[in-house]
């Protein structure tokens, strides 16, 4: 199994990074891991969409296409999703219908300051893969709200209760994507 994580944040101390960093901890053996940055693509522009798209993009686009599942993380900023991660899926979800994101399966999480943990950008990142027809693990939410409390300044996540709340989640999605193939 070979899972992509797609962090939502282009901040280097990312509390969204270190929860997909900490996802990963959580994933059986076999499994791949990588998480890609979306800091190097261009902003969407159907004038760069044609032939000879940007580099970026393409390695983007193929990094999806190779994976079996994507695994997100995103922050809530003005109550959405990032513009950097609305971006990326814009590039990847072409050509409709039949883009690296047509029936890829996904999950998300989120981790924010907020208390809410990020739940909003978590309903409007749903919305948006179902447009792109990528199924989402059916699963409550995982949400880190207060997010800055539950990681030390290395970045690991020390709260106990949300890393046993992220190793149910991570094995269910797991668990979810064996039943899809």
């Amino acid at each position: 199994m070979n899972i992509l994580g797609i962090n939502g944040s282009l901040r280097r101390q990312s509390l969204n990074l270190s929860l997909l960093k900490a996802a990963g901890d959580h994933l059986d053996q076999d499994t791949v891991f990588d998480i890609v940055s979306l800091a190097d693509l261009p902003f969407y522009n159907e004038d760069l969409d044609g032939d000879n798209k940007p580099q970026p993009v393409v390695t983007f686009k193929q990094r999806i296409e190779d994976a079996d599942a994507l695994l997100f993380a995103t922050p809530e900023f003005n109550h959405s999703v990032p513009g950097v991660l609305q971006n990326a899926i814009d590039w990847a979800s072409r050509p409709a219908f039949n883009s690296p994101l047509t029936h890829k399966p996904t999950a998300i999480l989120s981790a924010s300051m907020s208390p809410i943990g990020g739940a909003r950008a978590q309903a409007q990142l749903r919305t948006v893969l179902h447009g792109t027809l990528s199924p989402v693990y059916p699963s409550i939410e995982f949400l880190l709200g207060s997010a800055h409390q539950a990681f030390d300044d290395s970045g690991q996540l020390i709260d106990e209760t949300a890393q046993a709340r992220l190793q149910r989640y991570i094995t269910g999605f797991q668990e979810w994507l064996a039943r899809q193939a």
